[in-house]
């Protein structure tokens, strides 16, 4: 994916994911998982890129969302799917961290 000006405009979020043990036995079924969470993310104007990892998280997301509204709504509708457990860390681009060290 390019960073593109729209990109850098949106809020970043990093997803870290883990499925749960209901999860794990309906495993076949997440694909269509991801391409729902992928139409609600798309739907609200947003952008998706998943990673399935090895290790502390099964997978790792970067998500772009137009505002914090939209991720939180976005959160919550995926809570209620179930079957995963995420945190989720608010990111900053480097040229975003040095505007705001600039302004301190």
């Amino acid at each position: 994916m390019f960073i593109t000006r729209e990109v850098l405009e949106m809020h970043q979020y990093i997803m870290l994911g883990n499925f749960t043990d209901e999860g794990l036995r309906k495993l076949e079924k997440f694909p269509n998982r991801d391409r729902a969470a992928r139409n609600l993310i798309e739907r609200a104007g947003g952008g998706l890129q998943i990673y399935f990892t090895m290790g502390e998280y099964d997978f790792v997301a970067i998500i772009n969302m137009p505002d914090e509204m939209s991720m939180l709504r976005l959160l919550y509708r995926m809570g209620k799917i179930g079957d995963v457990r995420t945190k989720i860390l608010k990111a900053w681009s480097e040229s975003e961290f040095d505007d705001i060290i600039n302004h301190l």
